[in-house]
């Protein structure tokens, strides 16, 4: 069994769908990814670039999955 490619779905998503898509890839509830980049920006780093990096490089989900 394979895990689901790395889209950006198009329901369930708040911004973006990058966390969706994110914790759709490996198994984790959406809610828990966006709690963890929210506390990911408490820390210093280039949390928001590699965010719109994402936001540019993930396709958008063609609408196959409805987890």
């Amino acid at each position: 069994m394979s895990a689901p490619a790395l889209s950006r779905p198009q329901s369930g998503k708040i911004v973006a769908g990058v966390c969706a898509g994110l914790g759709r890839r490996f198994g984790l509830s959406a809610n828990v990814v966006r709690l963890l980049f929210v506390l990911s920006c408490i820390l210093p780093g280039p949390q928001f670039l590699v965010y719109a990096a994402l936001w540019i490089v993930m396709p958008k989900d063609s609408g196959g999955y409805r987890g």
